[in-house]
């Protein structure tokens, strides 16, 4: 793996830091990075956009007594390859997922997303039903806009990195007090977000390239929102997880609740977006229910 120094700044204690290599002759596919921690049945946690594996660095210690938890950084997030040249739509980021799953050999395994990752857990069990038990989908990210509902800065500043011509320089530009106002706005209690969770994930975000992974993130938006009609396909049983002040609206949660064949349906009072940072505790009670 090409080396992507500095090192993570946050060590999520009983964690392992491990990879994937790319597989032969399959273009361009870069090395993943993944932790790993506890025992048990795999419980395989996938993160939001823009961010990396230590956006559960609380939800990993609740749950490793009762699974064996891989938390996966996306390709070209947190400290997986950027490969240049390569696809950041869902299709794409799905099939880092899948590789995670098999060349790991996993079976029975709880996949647990949150926004970004919550779409990809539901589309990654519907192509593997072989190996995936259940999903919990997290305030799911497959609705028009998405982030830039949260407030006037991130419309205008997600606007700007997805515009042609001046998108590329504005996507270079990240400044610390920006990015902090906009990832905010995604908990109802600020001190959720921590500063050296801020701190690490500008660090990643400095990688060689990551300003066009950020740019294609972006754009692949529609992807993720054409992802929906594959939730149809997913034959495990699901648990939808909805803040009550998430960016969705409730037509959205409702009408995922219709597609899904399956489903459960908690709604999290006084929660928003980012669960994992906001109510751990939450999301682990229910997967310890599970066990």
């Amino acid at each position: 793996m090409p080396a992507q120094d500095p090192r993570p700044t946050i060590h999520i204690p009983g964690t392992t830091s491990n990879t994937l290599a790319p597989r032969a002759g399959r273009g361009r596919e870069g090395t993943l990075r993944y932790l790993k921690a506890g025992t048990g049945a795999p419980l395989v946690l996938l993160h939001t956009l823009r961010t990396q594996a230590e956006h559960f660095r609380l939800l990993i210690p609740l749950s490793a007594d009762h699974y064996t938890v891989y938390a996966l950084d996306l390709p070209g997030m947190g400290y997986s390859e950027i490969v240049p040249g390569a696809s950041y739509d869902e299709p794409a980021l799905r099939a880092g997922v899948e590789r995670l799953l098999t060349e790991l050999d996993l079976h029975d395994v709880t996949l647990l997303g949150e926004s970004l990752g919550g779409v990809l857990a539901l589309t990654t069990a519907a192509d593997l039903p072989e190996r995936v038990r259940r999903v919990v989908s997290v305030n799911p990210y497959d609705y028009r806009d998405g982030i830039a509902r949260s407030s006037l800065l991130a419309r205008v500043v997600i606007g700007g990195i997805i515009a042609p011509g001046v998108g590329k320089l504005i996507a270079e530009q990240e400044p610390r007090p920006v990015l902090r106002r906009i990832l905010r706005g995604g908990v109802g209690d600020k001190t959720a977000f921590r500063e050296d969770y801020l701190d690490e994930l500008l660090q990643s975000g400095r990688h060689p390239g990551f300003p066009a992974v950020a740019r294609a993130l972006y754009r692949n938006m529609p992807s993720l929102v054409a992802a929906r009609s594959r939730y149809p396909e997913v034959k495990a049983p699901v648990h939808l997880v909805y803040g009550e002040n998430d960016w969705s609206r409730p037509s959205d949660r409702e009408a995922n609740k219709r597609l899904l064949p399956a489903v459960d349906f908690t709604q999290v009072p006084g929660a928003d977006h980012f669960i994992a940072l906001e109510r751990p505790e939450v999301v682990a009670d229910l997967l310890h229910a599970m066990v």
